[in-house]
């Protein structure tokens, strides 16, 4: 055992950094504060917004404050009604994890769960809404800085994104150290004791399996805000494109269209508070997974320092973000716009590597040197610390080895999507042809670094291994969110631009910053369906060893009518997503296509848009037909389970894995290319007469408009079921029987 390796050394380090990043975010949130937005205060302050021409009239500032106002009071509007929706649900599922757990296993353990199960569907809900928070402010101040030069805008909105990554992650680290901490309140034999000692290993196990909860809440919290901010933000979307730019034909962003505040709204809850949501989700099973493996190995239980590992990975790759986000916005300047995308993939190489050596020091520091891995199919695993930090590293770079594939099959930069633009020639359906092509074959080499990463840290530390090479995808988690946010951030900047009329010389600056957002948003997009399929893994990992299942021989008949079962799952899904995104583009093109027929002057300029009733058509619609998505995903475990026993659920979490991994690629993947064929039409790359408002434009904006639903709604929403069934069956896992109600009615 190394010495560094205290229990006081590990709790310094895990609260030191989370601490210091939520420091570092507010100092940054205090720097893109004094960016005056409020015209009756911009006298008063001594902001950037002094110091410009263009927009320094009353009229522009009104014009401003009036846009962000609308969007921010639209973005609370929805928050606040799809938090209502969530408390009900939250009050329902709290009450059916304390029964039947309580009925099943144990009262005590039963309670901490549920309140496990709260807290991180709280934290959830904070994290999300605190990003739409930072997205709303910061997208005007983006606009403004442009004013200024580039280098102002893209510090201003890769600050903002910077701010959203170290608050999401600080509080997701220091939040679930304070679960654990206060559970070892009531089990306070928890990894205490001779590592023989039997009664201390069991409270172990059950604290740990207690403390799975959070993750639990902080996934289904994260299913409904992707389901439902993707739903409102692809609506909108979908709406304002089609009768927008196809029938109208008026710019994206014109602020004749009624749709057009709805669409920035729908950037901000769907993109930036979904997608937050949805990787602290992450973040929170991986952990939880991590957790309670280690606790049901004997060479780690009572080793509380090397039972923190997971937690101290974070918090440690919280410090290697800081590190890396500082050199970008301090010493490094952007001076073209063929410098913005380097700079933003400079933050994913720079934090890959720098976490490297981090991930070495942590295994060799808080490790034993060598220790048992509980395996329930065989003995246990002897493990070597430097095994765990191979497996990790795996997991980092893999991660961004995927992230990379994914953006050449989705950049208008490589010849795939080049392809795609070029099939306009001869209509729509070529370019959807094409476009499903690419999406097939994308998910080829992502599998095949999915399947070699799997089987390394397996091989080398068993399920273990599994679980820490999904955290170390996520290591540097504030990097992935702070560039995932920078994108949205600086698409609703420049449609902030365009209905202010703050020039063409602006909206070129925030299109070319939301341009590399796409790319690197692409990118992020590979990154978290690589760490959602390796989380998956690692919670089922976490299923079967607390259930001990030995074998799954998938030639019985329940084991594989559940893996066929779980395979039809992200169809069903999609499915439901999918519609609703349909049904609710209809309403919205309904109440455009009528707005502009009621009111002509709409189209002149001289009225203008009845904005909020688009906003509503998209809340009502999101959070209405977010329910049924999440009720299929929420409840099949639990039937399953406990209809057709252990066999049979294992096989749907098997059948899910599989299947909703590739389609998650294959559908982000497909609309991705698809959005950024049409970008690639639009620069005129195709030749004279094939740019905006031709034929080929007509033809690739209706593959951007079908792929939309695909690459913002049913593709990420994807990698939440494969998780959020996983972390379901593990926290209920005690609770179902090794032969169902069916199983066992139908084997007499």
């Amino acid at each position: 055992m190394i010495i560094l390796a205290s229990a006081e050394a590990a709790t310094v380090l895990i609260l030191v950094f989370p601490i210091l990043g939520i420091a570092f975010a507010g100092l940054y949130a205090y720097h893109t504060s004094l960016i005056i937005v409020d015209p009756d205060k911009r006298e008063a302050g001594t902001g950037l917004l002094q110091q410009v021409n263009n927009v320094d009239t009353k009229e522009a500032h009104i014009k401003l404050y009036e846009i962000y106002r609308a969007i921010y009071d639209g973005a609370h509007s929805f928050l606040y009604q799809e938090y209502l929706y969530l408390s009900v649900f939250m009050g329902i599922f709290s009450l059916i994890v304390l029964l039947v757990i309580g009925f099943t296993n144990d009262w005590a353990n039963a309670g901490f769960s549920t309140l496990s199960f709260i807290i991180g569907s709280c934290t959830s809900i904070l994290c999300g809404f605190l990003g739409m928070k930072i997205g709303v402010f910061a997208n005007v101040r983006t606009a403004i800085s442009a004013q200024k030069g580039l280098n102002d805008a893209f510090v201003t909105s890769l600050k903002a994104g910077i701010v959203m990554g170290f608050i999401l992650c600080s509080l997701g680290v220091l939040f679930l150290f304070a679960v654990v901490t206060l559970f070892r309140l009531y089990f306070d034999e928890a990894m205490t004791g001779l590592s023989d000692d039997e009664h201390n290993h069991e409270v172990t196990r059950a604290m740990f399996e207690a403390v799975a909860g959070f993750g639990l809440g902080g996934s289904s919290v994260g299913l409904f805000a992707r389901v439902g901010g993707g739903i409102f933000t692809k609506a909108a979307d979908v709406g304002a494109d089609l009768v927008g730019k196809v029938e109208a034909g008026i710019p994206e962003d014109d602020p004749r269209n009624p749709a057009v505040i709805a669409d920035n709204v729908g950037d901000n809850v769907g993109d930036i508070a979904g997608m937050g949501a949805d990787l602290f989700g992450s973040f929170a099973e991986s952990t939880c997974a991590a957790f309670v493996i280690a606790s049901q190995s004997e060479g780690l239980w009572n080793n509380y320092p090397a039972m923190m590992l997971p937690l101290l990975i974070s918090s440690c790759g919280i410090m290697v973000c800081f590190l890396t986000s500082f050199v970008a916005t301090h010493l490094i300047q952007v001076r073209t716009f063929d410098d913005i995308e380097p700079s933003l993939k400079r933050l994913l190489v720079v934090s890959t590597v720098l976490m490297t050596p981090i991930l070495f020091f942590l295994c060799w520091g808080f490790l034993p040197t060598e220790f048992n891995i509980a395996r329930p199919q065989d003995d246990p695993f002897m493990v070597k610390h430097y095994y765990v930090f191979i497996s990790a590293a795996f997991g980092l770079w893999s991660g961004l080895g995927i992230g990379f594939i994914t953006e050449y099959y989705t950049s208008h930069s490589y010849r795939p999507v080049q392809e795609v633009a070029e099939s306009s020639d001869t209509g729509a359906a070529t370019v959807i042809i094409y476009g499903l092509a690419l999406g097939y074959k994308s998910v080829i080499i992502p599998a095949i670094a999915l399947a070699v990463t799997i089987y390394a840290s397996h091989t080398l530390a068993s399920f273990y291994g599994v679980a820490l090479a999904a955290l170390g995808i996520l290591s540097t988690l504030s990097i992935g969110l702070t560039i995932d946010a920078y994108g949205p951030i600086c698409d609703n900047a420049g449609g902030i631009a365009e209905m202010a009329d703050l020039g063409d010389d602006i909206r070129e600056m925030t299109d070319a910053l939301d341009a590399a957002g796409n790319t690197t948003a692409a990118i992020g997009k590979g990154f978290a369906i690589a760490s959602a399929a390796l989380v998956s893994l690692a919670l089922f990992s976490g299923f079967v060893t607390v259930r001990g299942v030995t074998q799954i021989d998938i030639l019985e008949p329940f084991p594989f009518a559940g893996l066929v079962v779980g395979a039809m799952l992200p169809y069903w899904f999609s499915a439901l997503t999918m519609k609703s995104v349909g049904a609710a583009a209809l309403a919205m093109v309904e109440e455009v296509r009528d707005q502009f027929r009621r009111n002509p002057g709409i189209m002149q300029g001289t009225s203008k848009p009845d904005y909020e009733s688009c906003i509503k058509i998209s809340t009502d619609a999101s959070l209405r037909e977010m329910i049924a998505p999440g009720a299929l995903v929420m409840l099949s475990p639990l039937f399953v389970g406990f209809l057709f026993g252990t066999g049979a659920l294992s096989g749907l979490l098997a059948g899910s894995l599989v299947s909703g991994v590739a389609m998650a690629i294959s559908a982000s993947n497909t609309g991705g290319a698809w959005d950024n064929a049409k970008k690639y039409v639009e620069a005129g790359r195709l030749g004279d007469g094939k740019g905006k408002h031709s034929e080929n434009h007509v033809a690739t904006v209706i593959g951007d408009t079908v792929g939309d639903p695909l690459k913002d709604t049913s593709g990420p929403a994807l990698n939440i079921l494969i998780k959020l069934m996983a972390i379901i069956s593990l926290v209920f896992a005690k609770a179902f029987p090794n032969e169902g109600w069916i199983e066992r009615f139908v084997s007499r």
